[in-house]
């Protein structure tokens, strides 16, 4: 609600001629600079700008603590200092107001690194008041649909996005380094493919046709390949039209890549380079501390191969698991899922028996081939597939095949896929024709692997939210909100 008495000073600034939101101001300096740099700027002019986050007064003397994107600075206000205008605009400021202020670097009587004030400029007049205590406030969601406060009060929120940007630069940097080109595929597709996933649809008026979000990048960037690209990536947002939880969100960032004359062994190299490099940047080391515990990501990385752990564990082999047994299955084990095949029951199994054991950064291989639609059989054993995920702290963070070339082959996984569909199966993914007429051309022997990011990030900033790491996260309109419990629904697929 907007603050009567932020409205009286509004009033007031305009009656006194004073822009409360002028065009522009010269910023010189940010906080953190003039700090690290104290006894180079002693005595010299700065001009700084930023948010009043806190107001406090001594008679004719101010303290204003101002907060801008690098950090926090006092700013003393002295009236035998600042001009007689700033002191009458004074009056006039409140906390949460953004201000321009030149003036001279000094040190407060307390020695704190301070800016005294010359002249203040109002850039912006703050008509609501701030959040005292953001945290402390009952319904954790509103840092989620408002997060510009969340920003503005909790600067630990901040570095978050910080670092998000220093991970996703991290990488990019990583795959140019290798000779990769970063590409742009299709949001908007015919038809949607690459992952078990639920669509988002649309309208496409001017083609008279039905769209898709993507849900993923795969079946474009494989084009790319074919068509002679050797080495391609793409940071790209997919779409899945799913229920939300502390993982799943229904836009989220990936980067997929793709490699001719590779396999999913040299993927398992690369992985461990790019992520064992990319912890090691932000922490120093190979070790890092998630949720009071250790994750270490010291190559080389673990290796499961849980079809032969699950069988282990339970007597069970998925490898030759049928649709009829795995009914029989998932009464037996009691699994949480609504698709009683074997695809979704062979998932169930897996994170009913394996997932929680998965903490430090481990590739789980060779997985039964009715699940990998796109994937190439295992060499030695058609039954699996050369298809590995990557598991840290219990969570899937990428998915990694070598890759389907034969188109005969593709053809009849894909119409393996629409028996799926058929039999009730909406999350399997339509048959792609124009991909099919794509690799009869000819592809080569590729690599593929896509690696959900917000995960990543979630990992590396020690956050178990994934709310937590999108700056904007998909939240339910307050007008819908009520009490509906969000649930689960996970797709599967290179998240």
């Amino acid at each position: 609600m907007v603050d009567d008495f932020k409205m009286d000073k509004l009033k007031k600034l305009r009656a006194a001629k004073i822009d409360p939101y002028p065009y522009t101001f010269n910023q010189t300096h940010h906080a953190e600079e003039i700090i690290a740099h104290y006894s180079s700027l002693e005595n010299k002019t700065v001009s700084v700008a930023g948010r009043i986050r806190g107001m406090r007064r001594m008679g004719q003397l101010y303290f204003l603590d101002l907060l801008d994107s690098s950090g926090k600075i006092q700013i003393l206000v002295r009236s035998d200092v600042a001009s007689k205008k700033t002191m009458d605009l004074m009056g006039m400021i409140d906390s949460g107001d953004i201000l321009g202020v030149d003036g001279k670097v000094t040190k407060s009587a307390r020695g704190e690194i301070s800016v005294d004030a010359l002249e203040i400029t109002m850039l912006a007049k703050s008509l609501r008041s701030l959040p005292e205590k953001f945290h402390g406030l009952s319904d954790t969601e509103v840092r989620y649909r408002k997060r510009y406060l969340d920003l503005m009060v909790n600067p630990e929120v901040r570095n978050i996005f910080l670092t998000r940007a220093k991970i996703v630069s991290y990488m990019r940097n990583f795959f140019e380094s290798r000779g990769f080109v970063e590409v742009e595929t299709p949001v908007l597709q015919p038809t949607y493919g690459g992952a078990n996933a639920t669509p988002f649809m649309t309208r496409f008026e001017a083609l008279d046709s039905d769209m898709y979000l993507r849900v993923a990048d795969e079946l474009y960037l494989k084009r790319l390949i074919i068509g002679g690209f050797e080495k391609v990536f793409e940071f790209g947002h997919d779409f899945r039209n799913e229920d939300i939880d502390s993982t799943h969100n229904p836009e989220f960032l990936q980067v997929e890549f793709y490699e001719a004359y590779k396999d999913y062994n040299d993927y398992m190299k690369m992985v461990e380079e790019m992520l064992g490099g990319l912890v090691k940047s932000l922490t120093g080391g190979h070790e890092l501390g998630y949720q009071g515990k250790t994750i270490s990501f010291k190559p080389p990385f673990k290796k499961l191969y849980w079809v032969d752990e699950l069988k282990k564990i339970t007597g069970i082999d998925i490898s030759e698991m049928t649709d009829a047994e795995a009914k029989k299955v998932a009464e037996k084990e009691k699994l949480d899922t609504s698709i009683k095949n074997a695809y979704h029951v062979a998932d169930s199994l897996f994170d009913k028996y394996l997932k929680e054991q998965l903490w430090h950064p481990t590739f789980v291989l060779d997985y039964p081939s009715y699940m990998c639609p796109l994937t190439k059989d295992k060499r030695g054993n058609p039954m699996l597939s050369e298809r590995f995920e990557l598991y840290a702290a219990s969570k899937e963070l990428g998915n990694c095949y070598s890759e389907l070339t034969d188109p005969v082959e593709q053809r009849k996984k894909f119409e393996a896929q629409e028996e799926e569909r058929r039999k009730g199966d909406v999350d399997a993914p339509p048959a792609d024709a124009d991909f099919i007429e794509a690799i009869e051309y000819g592809m080569p022997p590729t690599a593929g692997m896509g690696i959900g990011m917000d995960r990543l990030i979630m990992l590396l900033t020690n956050n178990v939210s994934i709310k937590e790491v999108i700056a904007f996260p998909a939240v339910r309109p307050e007008s819908k909100k009520q009490d509906k419990k969000e649930t689960k629904k996970p797709a599967k697929g290179k998240k």
